[in-house]
């Protein structure tokens, strides 16, 4: 039979371990786990067919792209270690909520809608969207694609813009590539995509004949995105991107991957369209 005394030290103990818990969960990791080296290791999901920004190379199988030496640039300047997860494009902002993942990287364009669901690192990438059509077709401008079968990929800015075309009709694929693919075998007149993916494309597959339309008037801008609770990751890669755009490491993996310099007017926030 407990005694009295007993009984205010055990409740003593409880009191400590459940001040304990509630302090350890007010605060908010930079990365959820920690490697055998002691570093903090850094979960980012990304969605591999996103030609340049990440996919797999063809002879290692390795992750490569844009976005994966960025985040291999942000993680060595954070001195913590990343590991990669193929995540669906459009399953990622969920994998964000549920913790899955620290941080996403797949060339994800920073709009109001999904900034209301995530946080949004510094801009690092400034984008536009296409349309690639067949170097035979008719299409030449926006409003050749009325009531057309269009390409898209789930989830993205390409979709939501391909949706408000009048009378298209739309074919929704996970991959940006099946999108394309799906243009290169005759089943749609065209594929709205961002233009860098598209002109990546283009260059990369001349013997396919196809021809890329600038979409007007849509600049936007990717970042990195983290979960709403996550504010000290965000602020550690912000503080990683500045020193990389300060030192010229942006630059370079810009040139790497575009042959062109990074835009010097990128803002450093953004809170999308």
């Amino acid at each position: 039979m407990f005694t009295q005394k007993m009984k205010k030290i055990m409740l003593t103990g409880l009191a400590v371990l459940a001040m304990g818990a509630l302090v350890a969960g007010c605060g908010s990791d930079t990365a959820s786990t920690q490697g055998d080296n002691g570093k903090k290791v850094i979960k980012v999901g990304t969605n591999a067919t996103f030609v340049p920004f990440e996919f797999k190379d063809e002879s290692s199988q390795d992750l490569t792209g844009f976005d994966i030496d960025m985040v291999k640039a942000i993680a060595k300047k954070m001195n913590a270690d990343v590991e990669f997860k193929n995540v669906a494009f459009d399953a990622l902002i969920p994998s964000l909520g549920n913790k899955d993942i620290d941080m996403a990287a797949s060339g994800m364009t920073i709009t109001k809608a999904r900034a209301g669901k995530v946080l949004f690192a510094s801009p690092y990438y400034e984008s536009g969207m296409a349309v690639v059509v067949k170097g035979s077709s008719s299409i030449n401008n926006l409003q050749d694609l009325e009531g057309k079968n269009i390409s898209v990929q789930m989830g993205t800015t390409g979709a939501d813009l391909a949706s408000k075309i009048a009378n298209a009709t739309l074919k929704q694929f996970d991959h940006s590539s099946d999108a394309l693919l799906e243009l290169n075998k005759g089943s749609v007149d065209a594929a709205v995509l961002d233009l860098p993916v598209a002109q990546y494309y283009a260059s990369k597959h001349p013997n396919d004949d196809v021809k890329v339309i600038s979409y007007p008037n849509t600049k936007e801008y990717f970042g990195f995105a983290f979960a709403k609770d996550n504010k000290d990751l965000q602020a550690a890669v912000n503080k990683a991107i500045a020193e990389m755009k300060q030192d010229g490491e942006l630059n370079a993996i810009y040139q790497k991957w575009f042959k062109t310099d990074a835009p010097a007017d990128m803002p450093t926030e953004w809170s999308g369209k």
